[in-house]
């Protein structure tokens, strides 16, 4: 079945613009979402998705109340949910395998709601800007057409993407949203940031500067967060990567280097010492091939777990 906006076919054939004019509702709620300021989310009952991975849950969950993920600028956020079950889920795409991607998410939260229950799937696309190389109109018209494939009904809700997440300053373009977090309790989208992007930031960054799928991190029904067994063969010409300047690292391993935030030649840096440190990571990272097992403690801060109390 198609992806409906206001119960009606989304017609694919016409430009996103054309779209948006004729369903002049979706502009209404892009401004309200980029009028917002970013909120701070703490640890606290956090569960944050790195690029290439996603989560989902329900709200009967005890350990995770928000889902976030922030650093898109050409990648989108999607928050697809089950307005009957409550069960919601986020991704980080970056364009990688996007008809792939979007299956398995319909799939997980398909897997955690009843089809019987009453409701109906509902999706939320943040993320892109006004690029140079035009990477996110791209990804945006994958994403369309990706869930328009779905034997599901989807319910396009928000769209505040590319053009409509665009600001422009001294002729130079950038998102305006960042990033977004959704209470998996009220279903409340808003735009924010995260100190805390763990456990294991540089490991799981790793994962995705290796090539990686879109990978599940969580079990809901264990409320539990799984990192790993993540494989990959050392990284090439690391070394060479790691003497470079910063504008070097910016221009060549960004989509998008005059957009990035601060931070982003900082945690590239980070990522690929990480790499330069564990160029065989079944040896020293994964010895045993499990995964590194996560729980929120009392604080609702993530604690790792014995492997063997598993």
């Amino acid at each position: 079945m198609p992806l409906l906006i206001d119960g009606q076919r989304v017609d694919l054939a016409r430009p996103t613009a054309d779209m948006v004019r004729a369903h002049p509702h979706l502009e209404e709620k892009a401004k309200l979402l980029r009028s917002q300021p970013a909120k701070t989310v703490e640890p606290r009952g956090l569960l944050y998705i790195q690029q290439r991975e996603f989560a989902v849950t329900t709200p009967k969950d005890g350990s995770v109340s928000i889902l976030g993920s922030d650093d898109a600028t050409t990648c989108h956020l999607v928050v697809l949910r089950h307005t009957g079950s409550g069960a919601t889920c986020l991704t980080h795409c970056d364009g990688s395998d996007t008809e792939a991607e979007v299956s398995l998410i319909m799939s997980s939260v398909k897997s955690l709601s009843n089809t019987a229950e009453c409701g109906r799937l509902e999706v939320h696309l943040v993320g892109g800007f006004n690029d140079d190389r035009q990477l996110s109109q791209k990804l945006t018209n994958q994403l369309l057409r990706a869930f328009d494939l779905q034997p599901d009904d989807v319910h396009l809700v928000t769209f505040c993407v590319t053009e409509l997440n665009d600001r422009e300053e001294k002729d130079i373009h950038f998102p305006i949203i960042y990033g977004i977090a959704v209470n998996v309790k009220t279903a409340e989208i808003f735009p924010a940031t995260f100190p805390e992007k763990g456990p294991d930031e540089n490991l799981r960054s790793a994962h995705i500067l290796t090539g990686a799928p879109l990978t599940n991190i969580y079990d809901a029904k264990m409320e539990q967060l799984r990192i790993g067994p993540y494989f990959w063969r050392p990284f090439p010409h690391v070394d060479f990567w790691l003497e470079q300047d910063d504008k070097e690292i910016l221009q060549n391993l960004s989509t998008s280097p005059l957009a990035e935030p601060p931070h982003f030649v900082s945690h590239i840096r980070s990522t690929l010492t990480f790499l330069k440190e564990h160029p065989f990571p079944s040896h020293s990272l994964f010895p045993n091939r499990k995964p590194r097992i996560y729980k929120k403690n009392e604080e609702g801060l993530w604690e790792q777990v014995c492997s063997d109390k598993i």
